[in-house]
């Protein structure tokens, strides 16, 4: 008897389940694409599909047989063109965060932040501030000076003054930490990126394309707030707009802000 009921569970479950991982896969590999940018990639792959049904169909045989001879090419010619993004996707899937849903990251370790970017921005200092989330920044680190100091506004607003021979790169921040100072990002692939951003701005967008970290940067010019992450840069943040956006970012709700309040 018990096992006829766990057989008849099992036998209603699996469908069930079975749909449920197939629906996980595939928003996780939409949101990986999105991130990585590579809809030109599957439009080059679907494009290739079309034409050869079409000749399938149609009996197309010199075209076919055209491109049965150059099947192979065309498949390394699309590895080759679009090996950016193949790399940002094998990267994405090879992070094994896809379980994961928070990060480190405490509100009153934002405010510090928050705080910071605002005075920098007053004072038009130029500055890109990284925040990681799942995927270690060990090889950005490591082109800067090691700090591993307690995250303050200070601190930061330190390193950022004029003169300083930190401030013209980037401070890497890790949960409470400021893990490094003066580091090196690596420039976007972008070819559609606006022509008026600087390289503050290349360098966020080029590391918000290849890791999940969060990248604010203050223009130099202006003053001007900008985040960039999954693989986008959005300019001129007010600072609510920007300290919203932090919150939803690193999944802060009103139950962390009311203990914070209150410790």
């Amino acid at each position: 008897m018990f096992k006829w009921i766990v057989d008849s569970f099992w036998h209603y479950i699996r469908p069930l389940l079975d749909i449920v991982i197939i629906a996980f896969l595939i928003y996780r590999g939409y949101l990986i694409l999105v991130q990585t940018r590579a809809v030109q990639l599957i439009k080059g792959i679907f494009i290739v599909i079309l034409i050869y049904f079409i000749a399938y169909i149609f009996k197309l045989n010199t075209l076919l047989g055209l491109m049965a001879m150059f099947f192979p090419g065309i498949i390394i010619a699309i590895a080759i063109i679009f090996q950016p993004e193949l790399r940002k996707i094998f990267t994405r899937i090879g992070q094994g965060n896809w379980f994961r849903f928070s990060s480190g990251v405490k509100r009153y370790h934002l405010e510090s932040i928050i705080n910071s970017i605002e005075v920098l921005s007053l004072r038009k200092r130029g500055s890109i501030i990284v925040v990681s989330r799942h995927v270690g920044l060990k090889n950005v680190i490591e082109t800067g000076t090691l700090l591993n100091s307690d995250l303050s506004s200070s601190l930061i607003l330190t390193i950022f003054t004029d003169g300083s021979p930190l401030h013209d790169g980037a401070v890497i921040v890790t949960e409470d930490k400021i893990v490094a100072a003066g580091c090196f990002l690596p420039l976007s692939e972008q070819i559609d990126i606006k022509r008026s951003f600087g390289t503050r701005h290349r360098a966020a967008l080029g590391l918000a394309e290849e890791t999940d970290a969060i990248v604010i940067v203050v223009s130099e010019e202006n003053g001007a707030i900008s985040l960039a992450y999954d693989a986008q840069l959005i300019y001129d943040l007010t600072i609510p707009d920007i300290t919203q956006r932090l919150k939803t970012l690193f999944e802060i709700g009103e139950d962390e802000e009311e203990q914070s309040s209150e410790d």
